[in-house]
């Protein structure tokens, strides 16, 4: 494998070849480039002038029309029906050239059956990537290159060469049978891969000058496999692999030559360095049956091999075809069949003329390179430490393998051979901190280039220092499927000072789960049970046995929401399935995501809006709803008396799991939960809470509604509502009632759904706030089942795009209860504190108990004027809640006791709050 003068030669040949390059420019002012496609679609026509957006339809009429230097370019893919004939010529330096459009990828133009190409009388032309059967004719042409032609025909040679053509070149192609003939001069047929079933794959007849050479030819002949006749006179078989694979179907099953030449053509006719498969020689008339008489005699084949079978004969390790040929041959390409340069084998010697590594017949072993992998030993260290790089590739000859490591910091590649060792090897060590990109580029002794790449990582020098930030994570649509739970919170660790890879993260919530990683940091995410402030800490271990810890307190809260009111609707009854049991709480599925069949709703939403009735109840009792499993919760929502019914609207947040859990303090009950609409973050309305105002008294105007009877509302538009509103907050008070009944609230007076929001009872006033969506003309209906009752209804606040604030929902918590302090007199006036800074309005139950007689409750902002709705009636021995929506001030709430009731004990708890913002 010594230096040889194998390039400059191989330049040289390629230059005899091919002559002036096909990419000559065009003439002045022409385009070039012209177009064929005649696929669907393409728009193209004959009679335009062959540009991309119209192009020609067939390759005829871009012959006539194509110009000294100009291209044609033919779209493969659909079968072109059509004889193609160039008889047009190109210049010295500009040829007129046909070839497959690249941009499908290297396909080639197919001819339909039996249409063939011509080059007639033309000169300085190329064509290339054609496939035809009705075989290549050329003609009194010159100057013409045909590459990559795939023909065939139905009898006799697939080319024919003939009337005295000239420097006609042959490349590259897969040819049955190629015929020079007719005094045609210089033809030179190379690296193409021959074939044949009759007389001769390859011919020359009165043919001067015509080099065969590295073809692969193969075939069952009843013929010389390559013949030279007549007046070929200084001719020359260089180079090339000829493997007849019999001659049964023939005349006589005697061998046929591999290479015959006539007594005619033998003057400056020379043959050598072929590769020839149990075949003879013939030379001048006589017949020689090995390649040593055949030297002897002639002096001609002195470094051809013959070999009894085909065996060791292909593009592999070993292959009698490799690095054993003429580089200094006529017609020699530096490309073989399928494009690859000339190769040196390191495993092979070079028997080539002169030391040349060229290989015999059309194709050339290649190191079969295609892949470059590379190992870091450290992708992840502090600046100044030594990065090592080990690069190995696929190729087959790995000695001759050549490594460029780029570090991607800026500092020139490290070129390194891998020579004879497992791998190239480089090293580096980065100055400053970053995330960098090493490149490998394994190139291989003809320049073919494979690449590879990984991120690494140099760190600060600094000791392992665990660090972390937190941040709620909050949902950005309504999507069922992608559900965010609340009260879930991101831990991320990457702000972690970590000069050297660590082994274990492990995040310690605080509230007794724990998140253990491998080697990654990073954001983790958790979802707490509850609010509140948890201390977290973040352990890390390296990969040097380094240890870090940090402790950090989180607070974790539920997040500001908008409202998103919904066609009220049915969500569980125990009537059917069995009453509640004091101290079990009873866990109930939400509409979150696809948790209710027929209810596809946001799989984010953070609290929901209910109408909760109890019923049946079988001793005095109250009911707590909650986000979470308690046997024991701290605050109420409904107060029930023996036998009763009583309602209430309740706001509660949906737990991790998407459930809300509801715990009877006493004896049994039913419960009757309705879903009104839910809160979540980066969705929905906003609130506004206005200072109580009566929108409607039947007492005053309508009278009392009837069994089945119902009553338009006009709401928004209405007492400061805007007309926009999409929803309404109401307290609803029923008096005057004739018989138990239920009251219905809904948007849409055609739509009255299976729910209710008010249980009215016979000598009772009783009241329920309620949130409705706004119906047709802004509008609400009210709905009375049986009997008689008057109504009362006063607005409390709108949801809407005019609104200004967000709900954040809470555990239920207590602010106020006067059986700490004494009941609040007649006329007088308590406070609730303990509502968080900032707030503008109030979610509360307010509870009335030990009541001395009939009477009303009225909660407002602290600090703001006392308005004249009502909050809640009060009734003498009777515990009666409400869920209020209230204004606040300085984060409090005052709560007034109406003149005539007497004292009663109030107790109010927060379930949310509304902020601007």
């Amino acid at each position: 494998m010594r230096p040889t003068r194998a390039t400059a030669l191989l330049t040289a040949g390629l230059v005899t070849l091919l002559g002036v390059p096909a990419g000559a420019a065009a003439a002045a002012g022409a385009p070039a480039h012209l177009y064929v496609n005649n696929q669907d679609g393409s728009n193209c026509s004959d009679s335009g002038s062959g540009t991309q957006a119209v192009p020609y339809c067939t390759i005829s009429a871009a012959a006539k029309a194509v110009a000294p230097g100009q291209t044609v370019l033919i779209k493969p893919g659909k079968q072109y029906d059509e004889d193609v004939v160039v008889d047009r010529s190109g210049d010295p330096g500009k040829p007129i050239t046909f070839a497959a459009d690249p941009a499908a990828g290297g396909l080639q133009v197919d001819l339909t059956p039996y249409k063939r190409l011509a080059i007639s009388g033309a000169s300085h032309v190329v064509v290339r990537g054609l496939f035809t059967h009705g075989g290549v004719q050329v003609s009194r042409s010159s100057d013409v290159e045909l590459d990559r032609i795939r023909a065939s025909r139905p009898k006799g040679a697939a080319l024919v060469v003939g009337e005295a053509s000239s420097d006609v070149r042959v490349s590259r192609g897969n040819l049955v049978g190629i015929r020079v003939e007719g005094g045609s001069q210089r033809t030179v047929i190379s690296r193409n891969l021959l074939s044949g079933s009759t007389g001769s794959p390859v011919s020359a007849a009165d043919a001067p000058g015509t080099v065969v050479t590295n073809n692969t030819v193969y075939g069952y002949f009843c013929g010389p496999i390559i013949a030279v006749d007549g007046a070929s006179t200084g001719s020359g078989v260089f180079n090339n692999v000829l493997v007849p694979q019999g001659a049964s179907s023939c005349a006589t099953p005697d061998p046929r030559p591999g290479i015959s030449v006539a007594q005619s053509a033998t003057t400056g006719t020379k043959a050598d360095y072929n590769l020839i498969v149990n075949a003879p020689y013939s030379w001048s008339g006589t017949t020689y049956k090995d390649r040593a008489s055949f030297e002897a005699a002639t002096g001609q084949g002195a470094h051809d091999i013959v070999t009894p079978t085909a065996d060791n004969i292909g593009t592999w390790e070993g292959s009698l075809t490799v690095d054993s040929a003429d580089p200094t041959a006529p017609g020699v390409l530096p490309t073989d069949f399928h494009g690859n340069p000339t190769a040196d084998d390191p495993g092979a010697p070079n028997t080539g003329k002169d030391g040349g590594y060229l290989d015999r017949g059309a194709y050339e072993l290649q190191d079969g390179l295609s892949q470059v992998w590379m190992s870091v030993d450290r992708t992840y260290a502090p600046v100044g430490t030594a990065v090592e790089v080990q690069a190995v590739s696929n190729s087959n000859w790995s000695s001759t393998m050549t490594y460029e490591v780029d570090f991607g910091d800026g500092t020139a590649p490290v070129v390194t051979k891998q020579g004879t060792g497992p791998h190239g090897l480089a090293q580096h060590a980065y100055t400053k901190p970053g995330d960098y990109v090493i490149k490998v580029a394994a190139v291989n002794a003809v320049g073919k280039r494979v690449f590879t790449e990984q991120p690494v990582k140099a760190t600060p020098a600094v000791p392992l220092t665990a660090n972390f930030a937190s941040a709620p994570v909050l949902p950005t649509s309504d999507d069922p499927i992608d559900r965010t739970r609340p009260l879930t919170v991101a831990v991320d660790t990457a702000a972690s000072a970590t000069p050297w890879p660590v082994e274990t993260v492990t995040v310690d919530f605080g509230d007794g789960t724990t998140s253990a990683r491998d080697d990654k940091l990073g954001s983790v995410r958790h979802t707490y049970n509850t609010p509140g402030e948890y201390q977290v800490t973040l352990s890390l271990v390296d990969v040097k046995g380094a240890r870090s810890k940090v402790t950090k307190p989180v607070k974790v809260d539920y997040a500001a929401s908008g409202y998103v009111a919904t066609e009220p609707f049915r969500l569980m009854d125990t009537r059917t399935s069995g009453p509640l049991m004091a101290g079990v709480p009873h866990g109930m599925n939400l509409p979150v995501g696809l948790n209710v069949p027929g209810h596809v709703m946001s799989g984010s939403m953070a609290s929901v809006v209910l109408n909760v009735t109890v019923t049946h109840a079988t001793q005095d009792a109250f009911l707590a709803a909650t986000p979470y499993y308690t046997e024991r919760p701290t605050t109420s929502n409904l107060n029930v008396r023996a036998g009763g019914t009583v309602s209430n609207t309740v706001t509660v947040p949906a737990s991790e799991f998407g459930q809300a859990f509801f715990t009877l303090n006493a004896g049994r009950a039913d419960v009757i939960v309705d879903f009104v609409g839910y809160y979540q973050p980066n969705i929905g309305q906003r609130f506004s809470p206005v200072s109580p105002t009566r929108l409607a008294d039947t007492r005053e105007a309508g009278g009392a509604l009837g069994a089945g009877q119902t009553r338009t509302v006009k709401v928004a538009g209405a007492a400061g509502i805007p007309a926009g509103a999409s929803a309404v907050a109401l307290n609803l008070t029923s008096t005057d009632t004739t018989a138990g009944t239920f009251v219905t609230a809904y948007p849409d007076p055609a739509k009255r759904p299976a729910t209710s929001n008010l249980n009215p009872e016979p000598g009772k006033a009783k009241s329920n706030q309620v949130i409705v969506p706004v119906g047709p003309n802004g509008t609400i209906t009210l709905y009375n089942h049986w009997g008689s009752t008057h109504l009362v209804v006063d607005v409390v606040g709108f949801y809407g795009k005019e609104g200004k604030a967000l709900f954040t929902p809470v555990v239920p918590k207590r602010l106020a209860d006067t059986r700490d302090t004494g009941r609040l007199a007649a006329g007088a006036t308590a406070t609730a504190a303990g509502v968080p800074a900032g707030a503008v309005g109030a979610v509360v139950n307010l509870t009335a108990t030990e009541s001395a007689g009939a009477g009303y409750l009225t909660a407002y902002g602290f600090g703001a004027a006392r308005p004249d709705a009502s909050s809640l009636n009060t009734l003498p021995g009777v515990t009666v809640p409400n869920h209020v929506t209230t204004p606040v001030g300085d984060g409090k709430i005052s709560v007034y006791n109406g003149p005539w009731g007497g004292p009663t004990h109030v107790i109010t708890d927060l379930l949310g709050y509304f902020t601007q913002g």
